[in-house]
């Protein structure tokens, strides 16, 4: 994908990463051109100062002034080098008296920069530039002739850069194409990189966004070949987790709905029959209408109890739920609610038998209505879901720093796959006993502020058993 068509983190990063490396490249390119350059330049110096100071030095060791510079004309008139170097021999007035090169005319001024810096120095100068004649790149390199203390011209080297510069710019070239494949590696590479991450990135978006459209338990697809291993990975498998999660969660209110619509039908249904027929005056005997009383009654308490649920869900949901604390005594709270339900469940042939234990717990902190409802609700619902086994035990007794209760019915028991879902709100499972799927996720928040624990198991030989744990001096 080209840059220009990049967009977002993918854009931003390629510039930013691209950006940097494109810099770092040039300016080792530069460097590389620089130091290579004057490793060239500062080879072809310092060969022909070499040769210029061994000449020199050579030819002013004749015995006379005139047998000096007649040597040296010599010596350039018979130089011959394969590598193209030019020698000249300068006079004190800077004129070329004799050439090795025979395009350059005797007599010609020799007016560059190292002529002029040598006669004043009496040392060996050198200079690079432009050749005034030719406008060709030279080094010029020129070496006094002293005699005697006094100098009698110089010699002057003098060769083309064109080679030096031609090899120069070929290193740049090189060093350049091996930048381009570096950044072109870094920009397939960084590419590859930011789409592993920005792909599923926009996949994840994409789901997101029908998941806020409606489409509740929404996956979102992994490869096996994706190695989202990562940060990545734990998106995904939380966007996953998230979406399974609202679709329970509608699943279970819609459910919920549906329920509390039917259990709040099934009661008004009842009452507002026998209010009309006690009302038209169609039951005229005594006991008919007794019963028809105590069918409105019934029916009023259990719609009694729905709203109370409905209204704690509430509270807990919007965080006014509260608990009164105070201390109690929790083996007269649990005896309570056994007394209370025992002569009901024996109207329905159901034996509610209560097992006490010797030992006395101080008293608890807690709040004694919640924990009775606690009690009473979960009493209600082994009725409810175990009834058919027309038998009910409880117990309370110590397990370690805490106190423990248990409630088991004789029924059927719990699905396996369902027990990790019945404490949730709305829940119902595969139970078709009236219920508003509330009252369990009720008593888990009433049970958690004490600090205790609520858990439900199938127990060894049938049926379901709750076991509350309250620690002892709380």
């Amino acid at each position: 994908m080209a840059l220009w068509n990049m967009r977002g983190i993918q854009r931003r990063w390629m510039l930013n990463n691209l950006g940097m490396v494109t810099l770092i490249l040039l300016l080792l390119v530069v460097g590389f051109t620089f130091v290579t350059a004057s490793n060239y330049y500062s080879s072809m110096r310092n060969s022909l100062a070499t040769r210029a100071s061994v000449d020199s030095n050579s030819i002013s060791m004749y015995g006379t002034r005139s047998e000096c510079i007649k040597a040296a004309k010599s010596y350039v008139e018979s130089f011959a080098d394969g590598s193209h170097i030019e020698l000249q021999y300068v006079s004190n007035a800077g004129i070329v008296s004799s050439s090795s090169y025979s395009l350059t005319i005797a007599g010609s001024p020799a007016n560059t920069q190292d002529v002029l810096w040598a006669q004043s120095s009496n040392k060996i100068e050198y200079w690079m530039g432009r050749n005034p004649q030719t406008g060709e790149r030279i080094l010029s390199v020129s070496s006094p002739l002293i005699f005697r203390n006094e100098p009698v011209g110089m010699l002057r080297y003098v060769t083309s850069l064109r080679v030096a510069d031609r090899q120069i710019i070929f290193n740049c070239g090189v060093a350049v194409a091996i930048a381009t494949a570096i950044l072109t590696l870094i920009y397939f590479a960084n590419a590859y990189f930011v789409r592993s991450i920005v792909d599923p990135v926009v996949q994840i978006t994409g789901i997101a966004k029908r998941i806020a459209a409606g489409s509740y338990g929404i996956q979102v697809e992994r490869k096996p070949d994706d190695n989202l291993d990562d940060e990545i990975g734990d998106l995904t498998d939380a966007i996953n987790d998230m979406s399974r999660s609202i679709k329970l969660a509608e699943n279970m209110k819609s459910e919920f709905i549906s329920s509390v619509s039917h259990e709040l039908r099934t009661p008004l249904t009842a009452i507002n029959g026998w209010a009309e027929t006690i009302m038209n005056g169609e039951t005229r005997d005594a006991a008919d209408v007794r019963k028809g009383m105590g069918i409105i009654a019934s029916e009023a308490r259990r719609l009694t109890n729905m709203v109370e649920e409905l209204l704690e869900f509430s509270r807990i949901e919007d965080g006014r739920f509260t608990l009164s604390v105070e201390p109690m005594d929790i083996k007269a709270e649990l005896e309570d609610a056994v007394y209370t339900y025992r002569e009901l469940f024996a109207a329905e042939g159901i034996t509610l038998s209560h097992t006490d234990c010797d030992e006395e717990f101080p008293n608890l902190s807690g709040d004694p209505a919640r924990l009775r409802q606690v009690f009473c609700n979960l009493l209600d619902n082994a009725a409810k879901h175990g009834g058919v086994g027309k038998r009910i035990d409880t117990a309370v007794f110590p397990e370690g720093s805490c106190v423990a209760i248990t409630i088991r019915d004789y029924g059927p028991g719990i699905p396996k796959e369902e027990l990790p879902h019945v404490k949730y709100k709305f829940y119902k499972g595969s139970s078709t006993a009236r219920g508003s799927g509330i009252g369990l996720a009720v008593c888990e928040e009433i049970i958690t502020r004490h600090n205790g624990t609520l858990t439900l198991d199938n127990a060894e030989g049938g049926g379901c058993i709750v076991t509350i744990r309250l620690p002892i001096g709380t």
